[in-house]
């Protein structure tokens, strides 16, 4: 999954790719020569004494030295450049396939998962990568071209290296073997950690409200002992696997030792030729540890680009038609037509048998109990869903036969949660329309009723937090409502935007709306019978279904579920 993963992204930097190893094999190969040019001074420079060999052969070790280091450092930095860039490449293929999914594949991931798969995932990925660049590129070369170079200095002890490099082989084989799982039960632990956590912070007032903050001590640590769990059995199995190649690594060099100084004392063999045979195989053991180092990174990470690429491969729900049709008329109306849609893996349909119109000049309302479909009903607008049956029309033409852009580029949604992202009034309004002035932002937080609040808090450069956490409900909503009023859309579409206003402002920004949507196209969803009681038209809906619609007069003589919302909201105003 790891190499399925990397095989396109590596291809765009092949060039630094094929430099990074020719300069890690200039540098192995200068590794390897050094330990036979130390033998040849011992042999034949310090043994017969010859002070002019062992200086020019003591230079030619430095030159050879230099290379080495000037050749591994040049490795390594290109290295870290390759892997930073496939890092940043692979953030933001992430990104850009998750900002097209509908509302459907974000509810499947879940919004944790997605951002640990776009930072800690891929930095596992970008790790692992650096590392193999910087340290796997030479393993093969230093290990192969090692056993070459022993077996130059002497055949009688090649059997040493035939009996340590598998046996460390075997050893690190099993280890790996034993931590895949874990790894994998790592990352979704991790997952879960970062659930608990983004629920508890988000939801710290509901928390306290209700005095559970024992029940979520107990759920954060639960979850946190998942993880710590898998990460113990994982540094359990790496803590074990050095220590071994240790033993078996200083097992060998004694036996190298032990049974060299008999060939040395038997002369078939000479004292420098025993100590470049011991500097290969340190060099030969070293490259195993440095593959059984990487060999314990590559499990993680193939778990972790195996869901980076669940990422990738997963398509959108919402597609774009192949040959868009465009918008022709002017002012674009919004027209159900049969609508079904229900949700994936539901036994029932959230809406059924929705016709209705929403033309241009006029005010739509939609209203009726919690749980009817008024949401989702506005939701297909915009395709955040897409129908199951009938067709959801925008200027006569199907939502899906038109080109995304165009058809959000025609709609102002003020959602149900209004969402302040982190920066000033001014950056969240011009979210709307990026080149709006001031006196046009100005004028939309007068339209909304928030340009006195905002005047209060320090005008259009106030900070917003996160979210808009630092400013109350009713103001968020009345932002948001701004940041669609500036965009001037053909098609407003209000998701119970106005629930947290009083009557009184909820009555004066309806009124301020009126000149600046008269043209447009106005769909409201609502819960009080108040906020819609001036609209042209209004649908009443039942479990999904459609079981009034005309004015409030109408409804107020026709449809008894209308009159039981009214009758219940006029009653408790009363009893208020």
């Amino acid at each position: 999954m790891l190499l399925r993963l990397l095989r396109s992204h590596l291809l765009a930097y092949r060039g630094e790719i094929t430099l990074i190893v020719l300069l890690q094999l200039a540098s192995t190969i200068a590794s390897l020569y050094l330990p036979s040019l130390n033998g040849e001074i011992i042999d034949d420079g310090v043994a017969k004494g010859d002070t002019d060999f062992i200086m020019s052969h003591g230079a030619l070790m430095l030159g050879v030295s230099v290379v080495q280091i000037a050749t591994a450092v040049a490795a390594t930095f290109l290295a870290a450049r390759v892997a930073m860039g496939i890092g940043r490449d692979l953030r933001a293929k992430v990104f850009d396939t998750v900002i097209d999914y509908s509302a459907q594949e974000v509810s499947r991931f879940g919004a944790p998962t997605l951002i640990s798969r776009n930072t800690n995932d891929v930095t596992q990925v970008q790790t692992v990568l650096f590392m193999g660049f910087a340290i796997l590129v030479s393993t093969p070369i230093m290990m192969f071209g090692g056993i070459i170079m022993a077996l130059r200095e002497d055949v009688g002890l090649s059997w040493l290296v035939a009996v340590a490099v598998p046996l460390l082989g075997l050893v690190v084989a099993t280890v790996i073997w034993r931590m895949m799982p874990w790894f994998t039960r790592m990352q979704t632990s991790l997952d879960g950690v970062n659930r608990v956590l983004r629920e508890q912070i988000t939801g710290i007032r509901v928390v306290r409200a209700f005095v559970r903050e024992g029940h979520e001590e107990a759920r954060f640590g639960r979850a946190n002992a998942d993880l710590t769990e898998a990460g113990l059995r994982v540094g359990r199995l790496m803590a074990l696997v050095f220590p071994v190649v240790m033993f078996i690594f200083s097992m060998s060099t004694v036996a190298v030792l032990w049974f060299g100084a008999y060939r040395v004392d038997s002369g078939a063999m000479e004292v420098g030729s025993l100590t470049a045979f011991l500097a290969y195989l340190v060099q030969i053991l070293m490259a195993v540890m440095m593959a059984t180092f990487m060999a314990t990174m590559i499990p993680r990470a193939s778990v972790s680009a195996g869901r980076i690429a669940e990422v990738l491969d997963t398509a959108s729900s919402i597609v774009q038609s192949v040959q868009p049709i465009p918008i022709r008329v002017p002012r674009a109306g919004v027209e159900f037509v049969d609508v079904e849609f229900h949700y994936p893996g539901a036994e029932h349909a959230v809406l059924n048998g929705i016709t209705f119109e929403a033309s241009s000049g006029r005010t739509t309302a939609i209203i009726g109990s919690t749980g009817a479909g008024k949401t989702t009903l506005l939701g297909l607008v915009p395709r955040l869903f897409d129908v199951r049956s009938g067709r959801v029309k925008v200027g006569d033409v199907d939502v899906r036969d038109l080109e995304l852009d165009a058809l959000w580029a025609r709609i102002g949604l003020v959602p149900q949660k209004p969402y302040l992202f982190t920066g000033t009034v001014a950056s969240n309004l011009r979210y709307g329309n990026p080149d709006a002035t001031d006196d046009e932002l100005w004028e939309a937080l007068r339209i909304s009723q928030a340009a006195d609040f905002v005047t209060q808090l320090g005008g259009l450069d106030t900070a917003i937090v996160q979210g808009g956490t630092n400013v109350s409900g009713g103001q968020r909503q009345r932002l948001a409502i701004a940041r669609a009023v500036v965009k001037r859309p053909d098609i407003y579409l209000f998701d119970d935007s106005f629930s947290a206003l009083d009557l009184s402002t909820d009555a004066r920004l309806r009124a301020a709306l009126r000149p600046v949507t008269r043209d447009a196209t106005v769909v409201i969803v609502a819960q009080r019978v108040s906020t819609i009681i001036d609209a042209d038209h209004i649908v009443v809906l039942d479990d999904g279904r459609i079981v009034g619609q005309g004015t409030h007069d109408e409804l107020l003589q026709t449809c008894e579920t209308y009159q039981e919302i009214a009758l219940s909201q006029r009653a408790a105003e009363e009893v208020a």
